[in-house]
This record gives structure tokens, sequence and C-alpha cells, in this order.
């Protein structure tokens, strides 16, 4: 039976969801073609159909996971942020959770292509915690980077908790300290 260009579409869509999952779950290294395949409920044979190669897959997995996180950012404030953030759902949900703690590491020894896919995910994010019109006092510049030493401090947090064992009372004390200086790093809200 011959698939519907429609089809074709929304069975690529399906893969790069699955792969965005199973990348943050195992790693790169951790999932094969076969493996992601038989998880989006394919033949191994169809995957070049779709992509010309693992590398354009893991690409499009990386932006699909960052356009969540930006979904997720937008629904709530900065501080419910960085607290959900920093919690132990968000570390012990890998699959779901920020592509930037689960594949930064792994990122940084791939193909440019997926280097560049990652600078800009990450320059989305930080445009995306930029507070609003008049919210501070503080230069472009300041603005810019206390916003890029929240998020590293955030997924630096993330992974070394993650590094942990599950049952560690390090894992959970990496979490709190880390959000409550961050949190405290905030400027206030105005009232208006």
């Amino acid at each position: 039976m011959r698939v519907t260009k429609a089809q074709a579409q929304a069975n690529r869509a399906h893969i790069v969801e699955t792969a965005s999952v199973l990348f943050r779950e195992r790693g790169y290294d951790g999932v094969s073609v076969a493996d992601l395949m038989a998880a989006a409920g394919f033949t191994h044979g169809g995957f070049y159909k779709h992509f010309a190669s693992k590398a354009d897959l893991m690409a499009e997995a990386a932006a699909c996971g960052f356009s969540q996180s930006l979904e997720n950012r937008a629904q709530v404030d900065i501080s419910e942020f960085i607290t959900r953030y920093l919690s132990r759902e968000h570390r012990d949900g890998r699959g779901m959770g920020c592509t930037m703690a689960a594949l930064c590491g792994d990122a940084a020894r791939q193909p440019e292509e997926i280097k560049a896919t990652f600078a800009s995910g990450i320059e989305n994010m930080l445009a995306a915690l930029e507070p609003g019109e008049g919210a501070q006092d503080e230069t472009g510049q300041q603005l810019r980077a206390a916003i890029i030493s929240r998020v590293a401090h955030a997924v630096g947090a993330l992974v070394l908790s993650r590094a942990c064992p599950d049952d560690s009372p390090l894992a959970d004390e990496i979490l709190a300290v880390c959000r409550t200086r961050i949190l405290a790093s905030l400027p206030p809200l105005s009232v208006d």
C-alpha cells in the first residue's frame, strides 16, 4: 500500500519525536537506528526514506527537544521555571527533560550540524529567558551575562545531580542548593 505525502510527513514527525525522547534518555551512542525505528513502530529499512543519516535525525531531534523546552518555558514565570527545572521530577525524567542537560556532552563530540543546532537552541532559550521591557535596569550585556550564568548554573546542576546514584542524598542536595542560589539571584518582580 502506498503511503500518502501527508502520512509520510506524519511518520517522519513521529520518528523525530521518538528519537528526541530516546536520545535524551540514552544519549546519541546509546540508540541504534534499528532500536529507534522499532520504538517508533517502523522497520529499520524505512529509516533512509526519511533521513540521509543518523546525524541528520540527531539534529532534527535536538531541535524538537529545544522547541518543547521553549514551549514549557513560555507557560510559567522564571521563578517557576527554575523551580521545576531543578526538581527531582525533572532530574529523573530524562526522556521528557532538557535537551541541553541530557545531550550537551554528546553534542560536543558530534558534527558541526549538530553543534549548530545546539547553538541555535541555546540562543533561543537565552532569548526566552530575557525579562520583559523595563524589568531590569541592567545593560544588555549585563543582562545577557546574568542569563547565561543562570542557564549554565541550572544545566550544570542537573547534570551533576544526574551523575549521582538515584538514591544519593548528594543528588538532591545539588538541586536544592543550586535552585536556592539561582532563585536568590533573580531580580525582584516589579509591581506596576
